[in-house]
C-alpha cells in the first residue's frame, strides 16, 4: 500500500498550492485521510483530516480558514488546497490514511503514511 503525496516548492508568502495524495495499490474510500506536516526541529502536527464520504472535515488551529481539505474517492486521492500561507507554514506535509472512516488529529489514528512533500513560504 502507497500513499504518494505530491505539488510541495516554493511559495511566496500570500500564495497560494495545492497539495495531492494518491493511493496505489488499494483504495481509501471507506477510510478517513489526513494531513500532517513537520518543521525543522519540531514535533508532526496535525494540519487537517476528512471523513471517508467528505461529511466531516477537522482542521489544526493554525490554519483554519486557510486550508482547504477535499478528496475525490473515484481517484483516490486527497486534496490539501492551502491559501495565505505564512513563513511558519513551511515543513514537510504528509498524507495519511485512517484506521477508520472517520479522521483524528491524532497520529496514531492513522495506519497508512505516504512520503512527505516539502513547502516553503519564502520571499
Amino acid at each position: 500500500v502507497q500513499l504518494q503525496a505530491s505539488g510541495g516548492g516554493l511559495v511566496q508568502p500570500g500564495g497560494s498550492v495545492r497539495l495531492s495524495c494518491g493511493a496505489s495499490r488499494r483504495t481509501f474510500s471507506n477510510n478517513g485521510l489526513g494531513w500532517f506536516r513537520q518543521a525543522p526541529g519540531k514535533e508532526r502536527e496535525f494540519v487537517a483530516g476528512i471523513s471517508w464520504n467528505s461529511g466531516t472535515t477537522l482542521y489544526g488551529d493554525s490554519v483554519k480558514g486557510r486550508f482547504v481539505i477535499s478528496r475525490d474517492n473515484a481517484k483516490s486521492t486527497v486534496y490539501l488546497e492551502m491559501n495565505n500561507l505564512k513563513p511558519e507554514d513551511t515543513a514537510v506535509y504528509y498524507c495519511a490514511a485512517a484506521r477508520t472512516a472517520y479522521a483524528s488529529s491524532i497520529s496514531t489514528y492513522y495506519q497508512y503514511w505516504g512520503q512527505g512533500t516539502e513547502v516553503t513560504v519564502s520571499s
